[in-house]
């Protein structure tokens, strides 16, 4: 999908041209892939913009950057004010907003000895992440590429590294037909897809791989089984077998790209009865209903753009 730029981003408390922002082709990110990083939806709401769940996801970036020994330069509140402002200065309704917090121009070893840490704020429209019909359902299969196994690299960090492996799973699916693939864990247990959590719905019961199946403990995932418990649909956490997708008699993907998105059918199985479940559409309902402001934000997940609290041009660390 093309991107569609915007005018500013936001580079170490400044707001740069968006040609501007640029990294040495010798920094320590392009040479060892050390950067973590977020991506956050910001929705229109009737009041104006609002950014979705934005401090639980500059709280996981700074969890990820502890993981890599990675101390950033501004706390989450100022994150997040750089996060509102960006928006704010960009002028746009609805948008993605992409932090990155990176390993600069300095040392040329693995050890990053001296290398500075660069965080950049980007932010561009972003429309839906596996399609425009995405929301009735997609074909998936699952991947021949297995997820990390535990000790290698921290699943629970959103590390760029670790799409290596994800771009690997995606451009599998796609040369097979597929919109997306899913991959098992190192033990043969369904993981996640190449940038979403999965969730299947057996028997009543709505299941969803745990931490340890090396996932990434989503935003939008705990967004979905808060949404579960409030509705009264009992949702858990268990090891879920590869041929539960095939008996499963619904599956949906969720991510902040993906948002809730049912899957169609399975390595060509179909999914029930090869449409969007009962329970999946419920989810959708009820979470496009509070991003787009139909209903109460009764969890406080929205920050609104217009009336956060106006920051500097420049943030000092």
């Amino acid at each position: 999908m093309a991107l569609k730029k915007s005018e500013k981003i936001w580079h170490n408390g400044k707001f740069i041209n968006w040609d501007d922002a640029t990294v040495h082709v010798l920094s320590h990110v392009v040479n060892y892939g050390s950067s973590l990083f977020e991506g956050i939806r910001c929705y229109e709401l009737p009041g104006g913009p609002a950014l979705f769940r934005v401090g639980d996801h500059m709280q996981r970036l700074i969890n990820s950057c502890k993981i890599y020994r990675m101390s950033l330069p501004y706390s989450r509140e100022q994150l997040v004010q750089a996060a509102t402002e960006l928006v704010r200065i960009n002028g746009l309704r609805h948008c993605y907003v992409r932090p990155i917090a990176l390993r600069g121009y300095g040392e040329v070893g693995v050890h990053p000895h001296n290398t500075p840490i660069e965080v950049f704020l980007a932010c561009w429209e972003w429309g839906k992440y596996l399609g425009a019909e995405a929301d009735q359902g997609v074909d998936v299969c699952v991947s021949s590429w297995n997820r990390m196994a535990p000790n290698t690299l921290p699943a629970m960090a959103k590390a760029a590294a670790n799409y290596m492996n994800a771009q690997l799973i995606r451009m599998e699916a796609e040369i097979n037909g597929y919109a997306e693939g899913i991959a098992l864990d190192p033990r043969g247990f369904l993981s996640e897809g190449s940038g979403e959590n999965v969730f299947i719905v057996l028997g009543g019961k709505i299941l969803t791989p745990p931490p340890s199946a090396s996932i990434l403990s989503g935003i939008t995932r705990d967004t979905v089984m808060t949404l579960c418990r409030d509705l009264g649909l009992p949702v858990q956490e268990q090891d879920i077998p590869r041929e539960m997708l095939y008996l499963a008699d619904e599956v949906f993907f969720v991510g902040t790209a993906a948002e809730i998105t049912p899957l169609r059918t399975v390595d060509r199985i179909p999914v029930g009865n090869g449409k969007r479940g009962p329970i999946t559409e419920q989810l959708q309902q009820e979470f496009f209903a509070i991003v787009q402001g139909k209903k109460q934000d009764r969890y406080g997940w929205l920050m609104p753009v217009q009336t956060a609290r106006p920051t500097a041009v420049e943030v000092n660390p």
